[in-house]
Formats: C-alpha cells, structure tokens, sequence
C-alpha cells in the first residue's frame, strides 16, 4: 500500500507546490512508483509539469464529488514513475458542493482507495487554506508535510495549522502524523534567514528535515517549462536539495519498499 503524503501550509508563498512536484518528481526518479494529486484549485502543479490546462475534462474536482473514478482521471507524464491527477479552477466550487454530504471530509479518502496499491507514494499539493478541500487531503492521509519559509513570519499561522492537525487527528483521522517540517527559500547569506532556522529547529527538533531548500533561479523558473527541476537542470542546486529531501523522505520510511 502507498504512503499518502499532504503537503500542506495555510500560508500561501512557502514554496509549498514547488515542493510537491518536485519531492514526486525525485521519488520517482529513485524509482518509486508516484502520483501527484493536485488539490489546489490554482493547479499550479498541473502546468508545473507541462499539462495544458484547457485540456483537463477529469480532475481532482470530479474525483472528490464522486463524479469520476481516481483511476478516470490519472494522467500519465512524461517523467519517470510519475502520474498525476491534475487540478482545475472547478476546484474552488467543490467546497461548497459538498458541504452538505454527510461524508464530506471522506470524499478523497474514499476515492484513493481504488489506486492507493498502485503506488508508492501519492503526494497531495493542498491548496494554501484550511478548507474542505484541504481537509479532505489531510482525513485521506497517513503524514503531512509542512514547508516553512525562511522569513520574518515564517512560523506565523503554523499554530493554527498544528491545531487543524490536532482536530483532524481526532475527529477523521487518527492514524494521521507529521512527516517533517521543510524549510524552504532559505538563503545562508542572511541573518535573519539563518535565525528562522536556529528557531525552528530549537522548537521542533527531530520533526525537521535536515535537507533545507535554498533559494534557486533555476528552481523557480523550471514550473515556466512545465518541467521539475530534476529535468531542467539536474545539476542545480534546487535539483541537489530535492533529491537529498526525497533520501530522506525514504530513510523516514523504512517499512515501505525498496
């Protein structure tokens, strides 16, 4: 059975696709099975990885509201070991469609559960709120993933989002932990990015992931050419922490397989 991993912050700008498209790109270039399931209603991760967005007639949307299986809506890429359930703007209407539905935080779990032995690992890019949508991404998974920014505010709204971690562990999914904290856009020349650092790892300790992610042209502009970094420029620095971040996403997991 595949590790269903969210990545997940309420804050929008923490690298938070960037990070999900590009830990599921470098699994699978370590030769895991993975499907990216875009949960943002911005789909950035649908065109990240070069998917016309016009194009799109069965997504994330549809598979949440029960209107089309997992499976129906998979689109393969042109990456290794790589899917994808792409997103689309209809997203935004999922919220308020289902908040009637008696089962409304189960809609995704529900529906993973025809693909979830067909991968490794399925990696959720949550969109940047603490909706229904995302709810449904955090009751459907077995870990989250939280990126941090390396700035003046980076652990401003992370109570917030710890909270609706506690409310959903006790409510829909009991079973749900944190797989680490990532600090992202991290820039060693700077004090204050360097604080932010010595913060966090003060308060959360084992919970962070050694890899950091530096601040990268290449790693910001790669989304543009609808490539992960690990295609546009694997000799990058961006390319080098999401390979080392995927390691030890591995390392963390040793019961799955290899």
């Amino acid at each position: 059975m595949g590790k269903i991993i969210a990545v997940a912050n309420q804050k929008g700008g923490v690298g938070k696709t960037t990070t999900a498209l590009n830990v599921a790109s470098s699994l699978g270039f370590l030769e895991r099975k993975v499907l990216l399931i875009d949960a943002d209603p911005q789909a950035n991760a649908t065109s990240g990885l070069g998917i016309d967005l016009e194009a799109v007639t069965k997504s994330t949307y549809q598979v949440i509201e029960h209107r089309c299986s997992a499976k129906e809506a998979i689109v393969n890429t042109p990456f290794p070991n790589l899917d994808i359930m792409p997103s689309h703007l209809d997203l935004v209407a999922a919220e308020l469609e289902i908040v009637d539905n008696q089962d409304r935080e189960y809609m995704l779990k529900t529906a993973l559960k025809e693909v979830v032995d067909d991968y490794d690992f399925l990696i959720i890019d949550c969109a940047p709120s603490l909706g229904l949508v995302t709810l449904n991404a955090l009751t459907a998974a077995d870990s989250i993933l939280i990126p941090i920014q390396c700035e003046y505010f980076a652990l401003e709204g992370l109570g917030k989002l710890l909270n609706t971690i506690r409310t959903v562990q006790d409510y829909q999914n009991n079973q749900l932990t944190i797989e680490g904290l990532l600090l992202t856009m991290h820039d060693g020349r700077l004090r204050l990015s360097n604080q932010v650092v010595d913060e966090v790892r003060q308060h959360f300790q084992d919970l962070v992931f050694k890899t950091m992610i530096a601040r990268n042209v290449r790693l910001s502009e790669a989304p543009s050419f609808g490539q992960p970094i690990m295609v546009h420029d694997a000799g990058s620095t961006g390319a080098d922490n999401y390979l080392n971040l995927a390691q030890e996403i591995l390392a963390r997991n040793p019961q799955l397989p290899h």
